[in-house]
């Protein structure tokens, strides 16, 4: 479920890169975790077996949880539940949101990607989803955009519904002030956190500062 928190800014919401070794980035989790205030983390695998997920969740999804971060599967409801995770996001060619939320249950979290639709968002809104996602708002060097979003379509989410939303696509800390500003609750980011030169802890540092500037909040909580 996702809840209003008390504070007044915008979070983060940290998602994995498409490949990696779940032992050598346990370490990097730690020191982005280590960074600052942090919503959720998605694990979003590419090209890799289920096999592969579940040992990265095993790994990974602890460090998250013991920390009051939220843990994401992507893609695989089937997984996610299978696994135990706090919750699943499902894009435009994954399962159908009704589906995802049959077999996580009423209590976890299911987030839905609607790219530029506020249609798209108003029917999952609807239908239950604890947040829809926008965007790409900028070039991504992590996946290619099929969609371009404006941060006026946040602007409008945030001043008329109260289901949270969470931008994405080319999100860096020196972009990221007009979607703040606009009313975005999360920011998902992966490059501007995984590939900073200061590292991941500094890049989480580096995000919260700019959002202490700004508005309000919302927490991804499980339950």
């Amino acid at each position: 479920m996702v809840q209003r928190d008390t504070r007044a800014t915008t979070r983060l919401y940290l998602i994995t890169p498409p490949a990696l070794d779940p032992d050598r980035f346990a370490a990097e989790l730690e020191e982005a975790l280590a960074g600052g205030d942090v919503a959720s983390l998605q694990l979003r695998l590419k090209d890799c077996d289920d096999d592969a997920v579940r040992r990265a969740t095993r790994v990974l999804k602890p460090i998250a949880q013991d920390r009051g971060v939220a843990f994401i599967m992507n893609d695989r409801p089937d997984l996610a539940a299978e696994l135990d995770c706090d919750g699943v996001h499902v894009g435009e060619e994954d399962m159908p949101y009704a589906e995802a939320r049959r077999l996580l249950g009423p209590d976890r979290i299911v987030g839905v990607t609607c790219g530029a639709s506020r249609d798209r968002a108003i029917t999952a809104a609807e239908a239950g989803a604890d947040y829809v996602a926008f965007g790409a708002f900028f070039p991504s060097t992590t996946k290619s955009a099929k969609h371009q979003a404006d941060p006026d379509l946040l602007r409008d989410w945030s001043e008329t519904t109260v289901v949270p939303c969470c931008a994405i696509g080319g999100i860096t800390q020196q972009n990221c002030g007009p979607l703040v500003e606009a009313g975005a609750d999360f920011l998902a980011v992966i490059s501007a956190i995984w590939s900073h030169p200061k590292g991941p802890r500094a890049a989480v540092a580096e995000f919260n500062e700019v959002f202490t500037r700004y508005g309000r909040a919302f927490a991804i909580n499980p339950g």
